[in-house]
Formats: structure tokens, C-alpha cells, sequence
């Protein structure tokens, strides 16, 4: 049987099945080759059968799917390196991901320095040998018996889930792996990679599986591209929060309080403070009430909420009290509808809008957990919108102008924005649902923010908004959110009297400007490499002495500066000038301020900032300079 398949104005006839190799040389696409095709908006490698008619378009290495392709082929380099090297091996599996790529595999004993060294000098060899990736298609009854026969339990499980009758396969020389592609056309292409580290990982994220080793590592088409990757890997360690977190002395993780417990410390508590003080203030100038609830609640209460249906999971165990089940609360939205609640409302009164730094407990497998990053006792800046429907459109958009403004305080002028929409399962009206997707759609657009659409990843009681900020190094943290629940002002029965006097079901926003305290702190340390802006830095300033004869008058700016409202320490020690400046540069303290005879006589200060500058400056002008970063909150 033929098909047509089109490019540019041309069109070709091809036999069903053909590879997509074939079209290479049938449109001439030789200088450059592609390494993959889309054929109608479909990925496909040159090894894939074609089977529709459709408009083919070329892939190089440019494209920015190419990079996937790329990475996943050397996920499979990796196996069959490590089947070489180490044949009593058995595969998990290995996919590409947005950094570069990995594969999970179960061993005798732990991956070491060594071993990968020598994996990646056998991935070497397998790229120079230049093996055809090459597809097949078989029955799940062949594929299962074809790893049966080599011993690839974790193989044979996967096919058994497959709910397709048949199931693709790829093979490269002796290696073979079940595979959906697309994949390179030859292993020779992978040439700019690197093995990066090796973990513990439990076979399909379950601490009740085996434990596998895994195996990172990253892949570019150009050395170039590599080493830029690798220098800023090197800068993002040098700037990893719990590394700085220690030498900082801001925050702990103790074995002894239990994993993904946060022990602020003094120091980070004041940066928390100050991030925290920021955020009261600015809500409540915004209308916004503040309250406080509490962090547990009878377990009854969040069958009503429907966290029990779709969170359990991540929720703690219940404890008994006074023989009623207790819950550790995972959000905070049931204690504000009960607020809502209280009493009756009038459309009058509306938007209501309450917030809360609310401290929430969810439960995540230890696997996961990262520092501040992932934890299990974290703060939300939560607030819930409680509004009309002719109000939500403008409510988003003071989200949005909320939202926005708060992140370039914090120095984030960058964004990636997706606007998720209804899925498969969920509550309420197409009618309603599609109102709220265009309420969010249409505040973005007022507010001159560019989106994507994720389609169907909505949550099942209505549409939302994330917004990745982008860091100095380029990579993207997801913090802010904004939802629009049908679900739960239904489930509590919520109403307010209308115009006409009768009971109408209001709508109701989440949502969370900074995600959690513990993840933007995190986020922060690593953005900023520790050294926090002014009005941010938990000591702004240290006095500095040159000798014992200086303390006087070092006490007395000491004095001044800390009436000013400026954090400021004071280093009487012994030990010589130079010694003091460095520790003081290695703790990021903003401005140092050296006394010494010349200071004494002119009762003038010397003043030496974190990036090297050197300034002369009175008492008064210091701190006047000081108070006005900390007023303008001076990001850099």
C-alpha cells in the first residue's frame, strides 16, 4: 500500500511502513541530515515505521525537541555500556529529563567514582562503533518472553502494564531495550556527554521496591554547549543552599528532630522575618484580612474538603484524641472556608480575600526529600479569594499585579506561565469551567504576561495558573500559583445573600505568591550565592577594629547604627585587620566598617563593601545611605 507524504510543496509516494530514512534521500536532505522527522505534529525517528499520509517536516540538531532525542539515546548508550561492563546487571529505566538523562539499574553493590569512569570510557567505545538504532515492533507475548530469556525482570513488569497489544523494542549491536523512541539514528552521533553522579533510587519511587543505583549524566551536540553546562553546574554546587545553609549558619536538618524538619537558625530567622514582614504588610495594604489557624483539625473534617478522597497519600497518619482522629492539617483552605462560614455574608462584602503564613505538614517519601526544596513540614503564603463571578476576572489580574511585583523585589524578572485547563475528571459545568479558563486567559493578556497552554493538567475542581521564575543560572523554580475551586465551596455548602435575596454559591481563588517559605528561602540562597541583598542580609554591617585602642569609638558606631535600625555586629578580637575582613567577605556581610587611628582622629568612617569597594563616608551618611537600600529593598 502507498501513502503521500508532503514537504514544502513536494510530495512523494512511499510504501506503508517505509522507515522514515527514506525521505531523506527522497526530499534530499543530506547537507545537513536530520536526526529525527515530525510527521503531522508527531516526533519520529528515521527508524520509525510510517503508516499515515501527512505533512513531514525535518529535525536537526537545533530543533528544540532534538535535545530530548539526543539524551535518550544516550540513556541507551549508558545500559549497554553498563551490560558490558557489568552483565549481571538488570535494567530499570533510563530517560531523558530536562537537565540531560539517566538510567536506574539494580546491582550487587553500589555504583563507585571508579566504575564510572570506566562506564563512560566503555560509552566511548559504543559511540565510536557507531550502531544503527534500530526499532522493532513485537507482540507482548514475544517482547516478555525476549527479557524473560535475559533475565530483565523490571523489563518483563513494565510490558505486563502495557495496555497495547504490541510493544517497540530497539537494539544497538548485542544491547537491546524496551523503548518507545524516538531515538538517534546511530550511537556515533552521541559525542559531547558527561557522567555526572550515581544514587540511590527505589524502582518506580516506592521505598517498598528495590533500591537500583542510578546513573546521571548529560549530553549536548557540541563540546561547547557541554562545557558552558558543566561550568554552570560547577557554579550552581558553589551556590547550593545546603552547603551555603551550614557555612551561613541559617538553617539545619537534624536527625534527631526527623528528615524534612527545618531548624531555622538565627540568622535565617531574621531573613525569614524580614520576607515575612514584607509579605503582612503588603497584603493587608492590599485588602487582604490576616488570619491564623491551627495545625491540626478532627480528620472529619477533610472528608468534607475531599483530601481524603485525592491527597491521602500525602497526608500523615491521623492520632487519636480523646478517641477522635486528629489530622496533621496538608493545607490550609478547609480553616478559612470555616472562617467564610462563621457567619452569614452578603454580596455586599465581597471580595472577601483572607491570608496566612500557615505552616502545613504533607508526607513525602524520604527519597525525595532536598533541603529546603522538598520537605515535609513547610509555611504556604496561602490566601483564598472568595468573589463573585462577575469580580473573578479582575481578582486574577490583582493576583497577577500581586504577584509580579513581589518577585522583582525579591530580584526574579523572568518567567515561564502555563494556564492549565479542565482534564478528563473533574467537578462542575463545561459552562463554568470554560468562563474560568477565559477569566484567567483574559487577566494574563490585561496584564501583558505571555503563557502557554497545558491542556488538561488542570486540577479536577478547576483551572490554574503556575509561574516558573528563572534564576541568575538560567533554570526555572516553580512558586506561584492561582486556582479557581468549583469543588470545595460546593462541598461545604458556602453561599452568600444576593441582590435579590437569595442564596448564591460563591467562587473561590487559591492561591500562593511564593509557593512556601522553606522552597523560595531555598531558592533565594541559591539566586543570590548566599550574599543577600541589604534590607535582606541577616548582619548588614560588622565593625571592624584595627586595635584594642579603637573600641571606643567602634562601640559608639556600633551603637548608632544598630538605633538606626541597621543589623549591625561588632569584631573586637585580636586578630589582625586582614583576618577579620575575609571571614566577614566569606559570611556575605554587606558593608564593613573599619576603625582604626585615621577613623578615630576625623570620627569619619572607612567603609569596605562585600564587592570591594572602598568608601569614605560620616556616621550619619552610612546610615542614611544603608536605611535607603533598605527602604528601596536594592535587590543588587
Amino acid at each position: 500500500m502507498k501513502i503521500r507524504i508532503s514537504w514544502q510543496g513536494k510530495e512523494v509516494e512511499i510504501e506503508s511502513g517505509s522507515p522514515g530514512a527514506v525521505l531523506v534521500e527522497a526530499f534530499g536532505w543530506k547537507d545537513p541530515r536530520p536526526i529525527a522527522i515530525r510527521l503531522g505534529g508527531e516526533l519520529l525517528d528515521l527508524h520509525s515505521p510510517l503508516n499515515r499520509e501527512g505533512e513531514v517536516e525535518p529535525v536537526f540538531p537545533e530543533d528544540p525537541e532534538a535535545l530530548p532525542v539526543l539524551r535518550h539515546t544516550a540513556a541507551h548508550v549508558l545500559a549497554q555500556a553498563v551490560k558490558e561492563l557489568f552483565p549481571e546487571a538488570r535494567l530499570g529505566i533510563g530517560p531523558a529529563t530536562e537537565e540531560g538523562f539517566y538510567y536506574d539499574f539494580e546491582v550487587p553493590r553500589p555504583f563507585t567514582e571508579e566504575d564510572l569512569e570506566a562506564i563512560e570510557k566503555k560509552m566511548k567505545q559504543i559511540v565510536k562503533r557507531c550502531y544503527p538504532l534500530r526499532r522493532e515492533e513485537l507482540s507482548k507475548e514475544e517482547a516478555e518472553r525476549l527479557f524473560s530469556e535475559r533475565g530483565e525482570t523490571y523489563k518483563v513488569e513494565l510490558i505486563r502494564e502495557i495496555p497495547e497489544d504490541r510493544v517497540s523494542v530497539y537494539r544497538q549491536g548485542d544491547f537491546v531495550d524496551l523503548c518507545r523512541g524516538p531515538h538517534l539514528p546511530h550511537t556515533g552521533m552521541v559525542k559531547a556527554f558527561k557522567l555526572l553522579s550515581v544514587a540511590g533510587a527505589y524502582w518506580r519511587g516506592d521505598e517498598r521496591n528495590p533500591q537500583l543505583q542510578r546513573i546521571y549524566g548529560t549530553a549536548f551536540f557540541d563540546k561547547e554547549a557541554l562545557k558552558a553546562y558543566l561550568e554552570r553546574l560547577e557554579e550552581a554546587k558553589r551556590r547550593d543552599h545546603r552547603k551555603l545553609g551550614r557555612e551561613l549558619e541559617l538553617f539545619s536538618i537534624e536527625e534527631e528532630v526527623g528528615p524534612g524538619l527545618i531548624l531555622w537558625h538565627p540568622k535565617g530567622a531574621i531573613v525569614r522575618k524580614e520576607i515575612e514582614d514584607f509579605w503582612r504588610e503588603e497584603h493587608l495594604r492590599r485588602g487582604y484580612q490576616l488570619v491564623y489557624t491551627p495545625h491540626i483539625a478532627l480528620r472529619d473534617l477533610w472528608k468534607v474538603s475531599g483530601h481524603l478522597d485525592f491527597y491521602a497519600e500525602n497526608m500523615f497518619a491521623p492520632m487519636e484524641i480523646d478517641e477522635r482522629a486528629y489530622q496533621l492539617k496538608p493545607m490550609n483552605c478547609p480553616f478559612h472556608i470555616l472562617i467564610y462560614k462563621s457567619r452569614k455574608r452578603s454580596y455586599r462584602e465581597f471580595p472577601i480575600r483572607y491570608c496566612e503564613l500557615g505552616t502545613v505538614y504533607r508526607y513525602e517519601r524520604s527519597g525525595v526529600l532536598h533541603g529546603l526544596l522538598r520537605v515535609r513540614g513547610f509555611t504556604q503564603d496561602d490566601a483564598h479569594i472568595f468573589c463573585r463571578e462577575d469580580q473573578l476576572e479582575e481578582e486574577i489580574f490583582r493576583v497577577l499585579d500581586l504577584v509580579v511585583y513581589f518577585l522583582s523585589v525579591f530580584g526574579f524578572e523572568e518567567y515561564q506561565i502555563y494556564l492549565s485547563t479542565r482534564p478528563e475528571k473533574y467537578v462542575g459545568s463545561e459552562e463554568i469551567w470554560e468562563k474560568a479558563e477565559g477569566a484567567l486567559a483574559a487577566a494574563l493578556e490585561k496584564k501583558g504576561l505571555s503563557y502557554e497552554i497545558d491542556p488538561g493538567e488542570g486540577v479536577f475542581y478547576g483551572p490554574k495558573i503556575d509561574l516558573k521564575i528563572r534564576d541568575v543560572l538560567g533554570r526555572f523554580w516553580q512558586c506561584s500559583t492561582i486556582q479557581v475551586d468549583f469543588n470545595i465551596p460546593e462541598r461545604f455548602d458556602l453561599s452568600y445573600i444576593g441582590p435579590d435575596n437569595r442564596p448564591h454559591r460563591p467562587i473561590m481563588i487559591h492561591r500562593a505568591l511564593l509557593g512556601s517559605l522553606e522552597r523560595f528561602f531555598g531558592v533565594l540562597i541559591e539566586h543570590y550565592a548566599g550574599a543577600f541583598p541589604v534590607w535582606l542580609a541577616p548582619v548588614q554591617a560588622v565593625v571592624l577594629t584595627v586595635a584594642d585602642r579603637h573600641l571606643p569609638f567602634a562601640e559608639e558606631v556600633q551603637r548608632e547604627l544598630s538605633r538606626a535600625g541597621i543589623r549591625a555586629e561588632l569584631d573586637a578580637r585580636g586578630e589582625r585587620l586582614g583576618f577579620k575582613i575575609r571571614e566577614a567577605q566569606v559570611k556575605k556581610i554587606p558593608y564593613m566598617v573599619i576603625i582604626g587611628d585615621k577613623e578615630v582622629e576625623g570620627r569619619r568612617l572607612t567603609v569596605r563593601t562585600r564587592k570591594g569597594e572602598n568608601l569614605e563616608l560620616g556616621l550619619e551618611e552610612f546610615c542614611a545611605r544603608v536605611r535607603r537600600e533598605i527602604a528601596e529593598k536594592i535587590v543588587f
